[in-house]
């Protein structure tokens, strides 16, 4: 099955019941690109540690092109993906 994305904030339509809002979002997705543009940055370099991790040459060229093909910096994917295993893991404690 194959989601309708948008791509415009403008394009969700106002609900006004919980069910139909329901509907809409099990046949429509949010573009990655509309997604992003939606997070508000905040000073990273004021919150962040450099460190140096060492990847496997072709690991690194498929997580880039993963990124690529979700409109993302492969940086904060990965920082995602970090992110949402450490919720993981602490959330079964």
């Amino acid at each position: 099955m194959s989601l309708n994305a948008i791509t415009k904030w403008d394009d969700v339509p106002l609900f006004d019941r919980e069910d139909a809002e329901a509907d809409f979002w099990a046949s429509t997705r949010a573009d990655l690109r509309l997604m992003e543009s939606s997070v508000v940055p905040f000073s990273e370099s004021a919150e962040s540690v450099t460190i140096t991790l060492r990847i496997d040459p072709r690991m690194l060229a498929r997580i880039k092109r993963l990124a690529r093909s979700r409109y993302l910096n492969y940086q904060s994917m990965i920082k995602q993906w970090l992110s949402e295993r450490m919720e993981q893991e602490l959330g079964e404690r």
